[in-house]
């Protein structure tokens, strides 16, 4: 067996969401038609890897992103819990650009510490669950491949941890699009490197 692994770790496709809504860990919401094709795509590229190992939060979106990858290699989808959606003070409005939310004094004391940040799950926390939820897919696809569907805000935590950035960050600076992996490297026990990879365009 070889003694090289490598995991990715996939943010999931495009969502469903025609309110504009901040979706966090709310049920049901669904991979668009565009993310479902996103979807495709990935699995398409990735059927001719060695993969061995197909996990995913277990929200919906992410589940959907990693069926048809799973698929491909005959494998079933496992979810892992610490693979979710960070918790945000937010969730369930309507938050992007625009929507006033940033302007109403009710909001101000949940962004009074970018740095935590004040309105979600420590950026400490996300990390910790994630290189938990990254170890456990290394020791599973030991000596092949992984894959493991997340969400944006998670996958770039992990990637900061993993290479000693800041934890905190502008959310307009991520490096972690649609459908994109963020590839982790070992050698054994020993992490090496990592890759980044968007498959199904932007």
């Amino acid at each position: 067996m070889s003694n090289r692994t490598i995991v990715h770790v996939m943010r999931h496709g495009e969502v469903h969401n025609p309110d504009g809504i901040l979706y966090g860990r709310l049920p049901d919401f669904h991979l668009s038609d565009r993310g479902r094709a996103q979807a495709e795509a990935v699995a398409g590229w990735l059927a001719a890897r060695d993969i061995a190992y197909v996990v995913a939060s277990p929200l919906e979106r992410a589940q959907e992103t990693a069926t048809p990858i799973a698929a491909h290699h005959g494998l079933a989808v496992d979810t892992d819990d610490e693979l979710i959606e960070s918790e945000n003070i937010f969730q369930g409005e309507r938050v992007s650009p625009g929507d006033g939310a940033l302007r109403d004094p009710r909001n101000w004391w949940h962004l009074r510490n970018p740095k935590t940040p004040s309105w979600g799950e420590p950026y400490r926390q996300i990390a910790d669950r994630m290189e938990r939820a990254l170890s456990r897919a290394r020791v599973k696809g030991a000596g092949h491949e992984a894959v493991c569907v997340s969400h944006q805000l998670p996958v770039e935590t992990l990637r900061r941890a993993m290479t000693g950035a800041n934890l905190h960050h502008f959310p307009t600076r991520r490096l972690c699009n649609l459908a994109s992996l963020t590839s982790f490297y070992y050698d054994g026990d020993d992490y090496i490197g990592w890759g980044y990879t968007e498959l199904a365009g932007r």
